[in-house]
């Protein structure tokens, strides 16, 4: 199923002449019945999956459109956020067995989007995470982790709380972020302002892992209580121990040094 350049852009000024209504979904629908007499032809054919990759669109994302526009025709009210996402990651809840097969092709088969690649991501943060627990265990370095956290009443916290703090390349870190995946400039930037500087302003300064590397100049706020680094840091110090692997984890209780002025501005 091939679109000539001519026909997207007509699909395109189509799209951007109409207001957003059921009226016009309905005229755009008659108008442009590719992936109607895509499927009437052959149900089991991947015609929504071609259809995204021929407007070079995100797979899921498309089929989280036609969903979501099938649902508002057939109980004519704007469907749910939930209920979307839940028919997206259990296609077989989708009441029409067509549209259910088509949605399943597209889910398995993007590589950037859709409840299957969240799974993914979900999945590696998890295995990093016990990466960075045995790490810290090794070291015999008392901690807190994020249920723990959770249990004595914290809303938002990093993954680990170093109960007595340590210094890595001169800094002191209170708390240890794990992030599996590559730090670039826009997400650094967001987990800055969601996240980062709130923990900050609570527990004081603290080192965030991107194990996949990040932008250099991103490390910039080390002087202000936010370390970057791309692996666990070998040269720790701790407090009762100085260099090396220290015997066993100090019996005090968490150390937060002063306690921190109002978050920096970004």
């Amino acid at each position: 199923m091939i679109l000539t350049k001519a026909q997207y852009e007509e699909i395109a000024r189509g799209l951007v002449s109409v207001p957003p209504t059921r009226q016009s979904l309905r005229k755009l629908r008659r108008r442009f019945p590719r992936y109607l007499s895509g499927v009437l032809k052959n149900g089991a054919a991947p015609v929504l999956l071609e259809l995204a990759n021929e407007v070079e669109y995100a797979p899921s994302l498309m089929a989280r459109i036609i969903l979501e526009r099938f649902l508002q025709e057939r109980e004519e009210t704007p469907p749910s956020k939930s209920v979307i996402t839940s028919m997206l990651r259990d296609p077989s809840q989708i009441p029409d067995g067509v549209l259910a097969n088509q949605v399943y092709q597209c889910i398995v088969n993007d590589c950037c989007y859709g409840p299957l690649v969240d799974c993914i991501k979900h999945a590696i943060g998890h295995e990093h995470e016990v990466l960075l627990r045995d790490l810290l265990l090794e070291r015999n370095l008392a901690f807190l982790d994020e249920d723990q956290l959770r249990a004595k009443g914290y809303d938002k916290t990093p993954d680990f709380i170093l109960q007595v703090p340590v210094a890595v390349e001169g800094h002191i870190v209170h708390w240890i972020e794990s992030k599996a995946s590559f730090g670039d400039e826009c997400s650094h930037h967001a987990y800055l302002h969601d996240q980062f500087w709130s923990y900050w302003n609570r527990f004081g300064p603290g080192l965030v892992i991107y194990w996949y590397g990040f932008i250099q100049e991103l490390d910039c706020n080390r002087e202000r209580g936010i370390l970057l680094k791309a692996c666990f840091p070998t040269d720790i110090v701790t407090l009762c121990h100085g260099t090396g692997d220290p015997a066993g984890p100090a019996e005090a209780g968490r150390s937060r040094g002063r306690k921190p002025s109002p978050i920096p501005a970004l």
